[in-house]
């Protein structure tokens, strides 16, 4: 009879052991994919068009960048590549190229780039900031869009 005790009781304890480890291997998984997402935060940008001198004639002007902010810029970022494009036209508006420092802002006059200006009512902007490691490699992607005029 004691030796059915023991291997009951055994028995017993091996289950609550088995169900002890499955839920710590929940957890500790659990807990990997949730740091996982808060380290690999998706990288952002925002923008205002600041003073921009109004255009709508369709003869875009040379002027200062507009007033940037980025948000979670990858680890390694050395250079910001900023391109502008208009979603209803194929005029190619250019952008600039920014050394990175850790700055969460670009203020206008880091570079120059061909102004929206839009012939026919308002136009959809995208600009587009890819950061680069020290090799010249892409290391991420960051989208941001407006119309103008607003």
């Amino acid at each position: 009879n004691r030796v059915i005790l023991i291997n009951s009781y055994l028995l017993i304890y091996k289950k609550i052991y088995v169900l002890h480890m499955k839920l710590l291997v929940r957890i500790f998984i659990s807990l990997f994919f949730l740091t996982s997402t808060v380290n690999a935060a998706e990288f952002g940008l925002a923008f205002e068009w600041g003073n921009l001198k109004s255009c709508t004639n369709g003869y875009p002007n040379k002027v200062d960048n507009p007033i940037f902010t980025l948000t979670n810029v990858p680890e390694g970022t050395k250079i910001l590549q900023f391109r502008m494009k208009d979603k209803q036209s194929p005029y190619n508006h250019g952008g600039g190229k920014v050394e990175y420092t850790g700055q969460t802002n670009i203020e206008p006059g880091a570079f120059k780039y061909q102004s929206p200006c839009p012939p026919n009512g308002k136009h959809t902007y995208v600009w587009t900031v890819t950061a680069k490691n020290e090799k010249k490699k892409k290391i991420g992607k960051a989208k941001a869009q407006k119309k103008y005029p607003e």
